[in-house]
């Protein structure tokens, strides 16, 4: 059973959605604000977090960026705006998807699901071939089926979900000039509803913990009218 913690400062949301979630067989804890959510966070196992941009003491947006920096937990953020900048806004700091209000909790279920899918690789899962292997390029080691990203000091670098599968879309695509639409495909499902800044947003989240010099990239290379490339050569082990 999945356990999700919801974080807003709307009790009837709260409550509307703590009933919806346990009817449809997710464990839930609720905060109302960025403190209870670490304190919870600390001493629970959270699969996913359901966090408010809108909170009172400190907005959902600063809360996502200190929560990214220390945890790869998955992050859907709800935002009373659906204004362009506020969803590029929100997977800047590391949220794997967004839902705005009102939203239909159908929609927010199938968006809960759909995230938890991409942030757990079940095991024994295949691909052609057979189970992926550890994949390694340059300085670093991506293990496919922990969901890390090591360097090679093993020092272990935090990614969302929605970071960890574009660089995996990346690496098991070297050399390729790969679209905007080609990556969402790849890194999201062709079903999703996501656009193409998205992309350059997450492509730019990647460089700045990969990269030497985010400004002058060489693992991941920005061609023009073309796409992405990712360029170091990758040895599967």
């Amino acid at each position: 059973m999945p356990h999700i913690l919801i974080v807003d400062d709307d009790e009837d949301i709260l409550s509307l959605l703590t009933d919806f979630f346990r009817r449809h067989a997710h464990d839930v804890s609720v905060a109302e604000n960025g403190a209870a959510m670490f304190d919870i966070i600390k001493n629970e196992a959270i699969d996913l977090v359901i966090l408010d941009v809108m909170l009172e003491k400190e907005d959902g947006f600063a809360l996502c960026r200190k929560l990214r920096s220390a945890s790869r937990v998955p992050i859907i953020m709800l935002t009373a705006v659906s204004d362009f900048t506020d969803r590029v806004v929100g997977l800047e700091v590391g949220a794997d998807d967004y839902v705005t209000k009102p939203f239909d909790q159908r929609e927010l279920l199938a968006r809960v699901k759909a995230v938890l899918r991409r942030a757990v690789l079940p095991a024994g899962e295949e691909i052609a071939g057979g189970s992926r292997p550890m994949l390694h390029f340059d300085d670093w080691r991506l293990d496919v089926a922990r969901r890390e990203l090591r360097s090679s000091n093993d020092t272990l670098v935090v990614l969302s979900s929605s970071e960890f599968d574009l660089l995996l879309a990346f690496v098991e695509h070297p050399k390729r000039v790969l679209t905007r639409d080609q990556l969402l495909d790849l890194a999201r499902g062709p079903a999703h509803d996501a656009y193409d800044r998205s992309i350059d947003t997450l492509v730019s989240r990647l460089r700045h913990k990969l990269e030497d010099d985010p400004k002058a990239p060489s693992l991941i290379r920005t061609v023009r009218n073309g796409g992405y490339v990712f360029v170091p050569k990758v040895i599967r082990r």
